[in-house]
C-alpha cells in the first residue's frame, strides 16, 4: 500500500504538467536575414570568441580575417568592450568589502556596401561582489565567473538582436 501511495504522490504531479502544456526550455534557433558576418572583435578578445562560438553554432558563418570582410553580408563593428571593476562599499577601516563588476559592449551593423542596419547599441552587463582581503585568491575566481557570465549573456543578446534584423 505505501507504494502505491507513493506512485501515486508522483504521477499526479507529473500528469498535471503534462496536461498544462509545460515543456522544458531548449536552446533557441534563429534564423538571420544574412549568411554571413565579419566580425569586428580584436583577436584576444574573450567575448568575440564566444560570440562566434556561439553564432557559428546558430548556422551563421563568422568571418574574422580581415582579408575575408569583403566576402561577407555585414560587418559587425565593435566600437567599445570594456571590463570594470568599481569600489561601492568600505568598511570602517577603509578596506574595501563591495565591488560593483560591468562589462560594457558597444557596436553597430553595416552592409558590406556600408549601409547601416543598427545604429550604435550599448548592452550593459553588472554583478556585484562581496569582497575580503582574507580571501583574495577565492574572490578573483569568484570575479572571473561573474565575467564569464557577463560575457554569455552579452553575446546572447548580441545573437538576438542580429536575428531580429529581417531586412538588410
Amino acid at each position: 500500500m505505501n507504494t502505491q501511495r507513493r506512485t501515486l504522490l508522483i504521477a499526479i504531479p507529473a500528469a498535471s504538467l503534462v496536461g498544462c502544456g509545460f515543456q522544458l526550455r531548449g536552446s533557441a534557433s534563429f534564423t538571420y536575414a544574412f549568411q554571413s558576418l565579419f566580425s569586428g572583435f580584436l583577436p584576444t578578445s574573450t567575448l568575440g570568441q564566444e560570440f562566434k562560438r556561439q553564432a557559428t553554432a546558430q548556422g551563421l558563418q563568422v568571418l574574422d580575417a580581415a582579408a575575408d570582410a569583403n566576402k561577407a553580408q555585414v560587418v559587425l563593428r565593435v566600437h567599445q568592450e570594456q571590463r570594470e571593476r568599481v569600489v561601492v562599499g568600505t568598511g570602517v577601516a577603509g578596506q574595501v568589502n563591495a565591488l560593483q563588476l560591468r562589462l560594457r559592449f558597444r557596436f553597430s551593423l553595416f552592409t558590406v556596401q556600408g549601409k547601416t542596419i543598427l545604429d550604435e547599441v550599448e548592452i550593459l552587463q553588472q554583478r556585484e561582489l562581496s569582497y575580503s582581503e582574507s580571501t583574495a585568491l577565492a574572490k578573483e575566481y569568484e570575479e572571473q565567473l561573474l565575467y564569464n557570465d557577463m560575457q554569455i549573456d552579452i553575446v546572447q543578446q548580441l545573437i538576438r538582436r542580429l536575428a531580429a534584423v529581417k531586412v538588410l
